[in-house]
């Protein structure tokens, strides 16, 4: 069974749209689980067993239940304004961004900025980078240094799911490297 474009769906919920199927999230992003199950079976069969295996199947590690799994969760890339209780930790020396080709121009003048999203997701390593920017064309790279950043004042948060988070990546702490 292929719970690909129904875990999209989950994602658009969790992280944008939880009116979508009429429910609410908390202020730190928890839905009900029976309520999203209900909303999501309004138009497809969904049951708690489908919900299982997407959260425990998912390559990117979107979602979390809590303890006893009557509430779920979008670890990150929230645009609706919630507290996902991030930890805040000291970031290694340098991360990367993928972005694409097309986005660069702003980037290289503005720096990297949340747009619709709360934070600026960074990898730690350049060919989760790479993957990210290939979603949007031509992958470009941006080294992040961000132990720099962090020196400076500049808060950084570690998901659940191993996404570094922060609220902007300033353009002097950027260097551009062509994807591969």
């Amino acid at each position: 069974m292929d719970l690909t474009s129904t875990s999209k769906f989950i994602s658009l919920i969790l992280r944008h749209k939880p009116e979508a199927i009429g429910i609410s999230l908390d202020e730190h992003g928890w839905a009900n689980v029976d309520e999203l199950i209900a909303g999501v079976a309004a138009t497809q069969k969904f049951n708690m067993e489908m919900l299982a295996e997407i959260v425990r199947t998912d390559s990117k590690q979107r979602y979390s239940f809590n303890e006893d799994k009557t509430l779920i969760r979008a670890n990150q890339g929230h645009s609706i304004p919630v507290d996902v209780e991030l930890d805040e930790m000291e970031p290694p020396e340098e991360m990367w961004h993928g972005t694409g080709e097309k986005y660069a121009a702003s980037i290289d003048k503005t720096g990297l900025m949340p747009k619709s999203r709360l934070y600026v997701h960074l990898s730690k390593d350049s060919q989760t980078a790479v993957n990210v920017g290939k979603r949007h064309g031509t992958p470009v790279l941006y080294i992040v240094r961000a132990r720099d950043m962090f020196n400076d004042g500049y808060k950084f948060f570690l998901s659940k799911n191993g996404v570094w988070l922060t609220k902007e990546v300033p353009v002097k702490y950027l260097r551009k490297q062509q994807g591969q």
